[in-house]
Order: structure tokens, then C-alpha cells, then sequence
């Protein structure tokens, strides 16, 4: 197995661990709160939670600095707004966890961020690899 290969696989994994810990562990009762408007200072702080457990991932395998800049600040601002548009669908139709509906929002916000690391990886292997 190439070198390549072997460190995205080892990113798929911190990244993964990463945002278990994000999403599931780290979050406040600031972050998850009046998450339904848009400057909200909770949702900031919990995409720069992601944003510091990103920078700690890229720093393991050894990336350029700029590089983790430019994908960290890119990744703040996708986070937010996924995290925006889950929470505003959510609240338009009124979800809650007895709905299929949000748990619907809850896999499609997921799934975005999922996508987020493999845009991510994609970045690492062409940019910084």
C-alpha cells in the first residue's frame, strides 16, 4: 500500500474520531441552544471545535501550514452553515427525536458532513500530499 494511501486512510479515521468527539462529546448547552438563527454564537463555537480537532488531525500527518489554514477557515464556514440549515429545517417543521422526519435532517446533516472529509481528503492528496 502506497504511503498516500496509508495516511488517507489514517485521516479517514482521526477524522472520524474527531467529529464523534465534536458532535457527540464536546458540545454545550450554549452550542445546542436557539440554534434555529443564523449569528449564533453557540454554532460558532462548535464549528471551531471541529476546526481545532481538524487542525490537531492535519498536524499529526504532517501538513503545510497554509494548507491547514485554507482547509480549517473552509471548513469552519461549510460546518456553520450545514449545522444552520439542519437546525432552521428543523425548526420550520417543528422535529423532534419521535419524528422520522428528524432524524431524516439529523442523517442528511451527517451525511454533508461526511462529504465535508472527503472533500477534505481529496484537498490533502492533491494540495499537500
Amino acid at each position: 500500500m502506497s504511503e498516500t494511501v496509508s495516511t488517507v486512510l489514517i485521516l479517514l479515521c482521526l477524522f472520524q474520531i474527531k467529529h464523534m468527539f465534536a458532535d457527540y462529546f464536546l458540545q454545550t448547552p450554549r452550542m445546542l441552544s436557539g440554534r434555529g438563527e443564523y449569528w449564533h454564537m453557540g454554532r460558532a463555537q462548535h464549528a471551531g471545535v471541529h476546526v481545532l480537532g481538524s487542525i490537531i488531525v492535519f498536524v499529526i500527518v504532517g501538513a503545510p501550514v497554509g494548507f491547514i489554514l485554507i482547509t480549517c477557515a473552509l471548513e469552519w464556514v461549510v460546518h456553520f452553515n450545514i449545522d444552520y440549515a439542519k437546525a432552521r429545517y428543523s425548526d420550520s417543521k417543528c422535529l423532534d427525536p419521535s419524528q422520522a422526519g428528524f432524524w431524516r435532517a439529523a442523517g442528511a446533516d451527517q451525511a454533508l458532513h461526511q462529504l465535508t472529509y472527503a472533500a477534505m481528503l481529496w484537498a490533502w492528496v492533491v494540495f499537500a500530499a
